[in-house]
């Protein structure tokens, strides 16, 4: 299939060379995902799709459960069932595996619900941008688009020629303008023409995002650069707001002791400080711990009780099979001591 687009490709290819032969041929491409992933009210639509195949997929998993329980119960009790009852057991078994089958086909077969509901939410969306990448090539005189996606193999693609964004941009644009009034319509025209005349001509469009770009990194630095001074000036400030609390202090006779007595009594409480925190964080880890072993315990206790469980209902079905023998044997017993008497009186 691959090798048979190929040789469309090339023989188009060709043909546009001898058409144009001083100009060649003007392609484009576009990231159908992309563009899909970019649509507004598809993500959404999707993601409620995606929350009814969570759903489908939980259903699917209770089947698979209660399968597994009867298929468990059957093995155990298996020693003490009669042969009719083991057959009854296992058909209806093979009953719901036949229908968990076919609810899986149902909901995620070749045919099913979410294949069918995923294409009709993106067929929409897909004959919009066949009708966009028609109109855009008609206007900007490209002779051939591909979708990067679709099965032919692109080794390599330039981004100046991907139009996907110009695709994404005209769908967007078209919901827009229903929920314009008559004046922003009219911006709005003036601006979808100077972004035209920016798609026709790609080298001024580069030329374009090189200068955003540009702005975008000076409009950064000027705003860290004024994140700095205005820290800065706080600091300032701040140092100035305590030098004046000092002097106003040794004016007043309130303060004795040197400013060096003052930053060693902030530096031994910030030791304090950082001493109580270590403290804090330590009796944090021990209570962790000690949950961490509590859970643990609980853990074990009820892996303990259910282990417990199961050996007695092994003891019950032992004890119960144990009985079923001997009743067995004393009948057994009774019909040869019954069938002796017969033949004595005979």
């Amino acid at each position: 299939m691959r090798k048979h687009i190929l040789f469309i490709f090339l023989s188009l290819f060709v043909v546009g060379i001898g058409y144009s032969q001083t100009k060649g041929p003007k392609i484009g491409y576009i990231d159908m995902e992309y563009i899909l992933q970019n649509v507004n009210g598809y993500i959404e639509a999707t993601n409620q799709l995606d929350v009814k195949a969570q759903a489908w997929k939980q259903e699917i998993e209770t089947k698979k459960g209660e399968i597994k329980k009867l298929r468990d119960a059957l093995t155990i009790e298996k020693a003490l069932l009669t042969r009719n009852l083991i057959e009854e057991r296992e058909t209806e078994i093979k009953f719901l595996e036949t229908e968990l089958i076919e609810f899986q086909q149902k909901y995620f077969g070749a045919n099913g619900a979410y294949i069918a509901q995923k294409s009709s939410l993106s067929k929409p969306v897909q004959d919009q941008v066949f009708t966009v990448v028609q109109d855009i090539a008609e206007k900007l005189k490209f002779d051939f688009i591909f979708d990067k996606t679709s099965d032919m193999t692109m080794l390599f693609a330039a981004k100046r020629y991907d139009i996907s964004d110009q695709v994404l941009r005209k769908l967007n644009n078209t919901e827009k303008r229903e929920q314009l009034s008559k004046k922003q319509l009219e911006a709005q025209q003036i601006k979808e023409k100077v972004q035209e005349a920016l798609d026709e001509n790609p080298e001024l469009n580069e030329r374009k995002l090189e200068l955003d770009a540009k702005k975008a990194a000076r409009d950064k630095a000027l705003q860290d650069r004024l994140l700095l001074q205005e820290q800065k000036r706080k600091e300032y400030e701040e140092n100035r707001r305590k030098i004046k609390e000092e002097r106003e202090a040794k004016k007043n006779g309130t303060v004795s002791a040197p400013a060096e007595n003052t930053i060693t009594a902030t530096s031994a409480t910030d030791k304090s400080t950082t001493n109580k925190k270590e403290e804090s964080a330590t009796v944090t880890k021990t209570e962790a711990e000690i949950e961490r072993e509590r859970i643990t315990a609980e853990r074990a206790k009820a892996a303990e009780a259910k282990k417990q469980e199961i050996a007695e209902r092994k003891k019950a079905l032992e004890e119960k099979r144990k009985k079923i023998l001997e009743e067995r044997e004393a009948q057994r017993k009774a019909k040869e001591e019954e069938l002796k008497q017969k033949t004595n009186g005979n």
